[in-house]
């Protein structure tokens, strides 16, 4: 049982330190040896966590898309706000952490679909499941937010989801040669302030 735990948190602690490396350095800038050195973790070990260094990057998009997730679903589990204000603040909170950084990293599966969405199977693969279960927890607050009235109704919840996800991509690259959150609070203002709005 102590085996299979230390495994499991050395595990967690590769994908971590992927997540950063991949982040400022890219896929390819990015060597094995170097997150296993990071992590103190032998060479030789590396292929008892993983097949390879495409599904290394495969698992380091599912690792990092998850506490986006869970944030998303903790804003709109929050009492007493409604599904269209807790987008609203998910994002508002999203936007502080981005300038709080001076507007450096961005988003790391709009890094590496630029980067290798279409030379890598694995990775497109996995970057494609990231978006979708991305976009489904922003459609499920869309679609509360059309229930509660907020959220206009004669377009889906998933297809303006997918707008919102494709918008906010956007707005990262821009911030990030603008060296400002305007393109973000402006993607947001549009979307969520106006454009979704009934």
């Amino acid at each position: 049982m102590a085996q299979t735990n230390h495994r499991s948190a050395n595990r967690e602690r590769l994908l971590d330190q992927g997540v950063m490396m991949l982040m400022e350095q890219g896929y390819h800038g990015t060597g094995i040896k170097e997150v296993l050195d990071a992590v103190r973790i032998p060479k030789g070990s590396f292929y008892n966590y993983f097949g390879s260094k495409e599904q290394f990057g495969a698992e380091v998009i599912a690792h990092y898309i998850e506490p986006f997730i869970q944030q998303v679903n903790e804003h709109l589990s929050g009492p007493g706000v409604d599904a269209l204000s807790a987008l609203r603040r998910y994002f508002d909170a999203l936007i502080s952490e981005l300038e709080a950084k001076s507007f450096r990293g961005g988003c790391l599966l709009g890094n590496l679909m630029g980067e290798i969405g279409d030379t890598s199977e694995v990775c497109r693969q996995a970057l494609a499941r990231s978006v979708r279960r991305y976009r489904d927890s922003l459609k499920k607050g869309l679609s509360r937010a059309q229930q509660e009235g907020t959220v206009r109704t004669d377009l889906p919840a998933e297809e303006m989801a997918d707008f919102l996800v494709d918008a906010w991509q956007g707005a990262l690259l821009r911030m990030k040669i603008e060296q400002s959150v305007r393109p973000l609070e402006r993607c947001c203002d549009h979307l969520l302030g106006a454009y979704f709005k009934v």
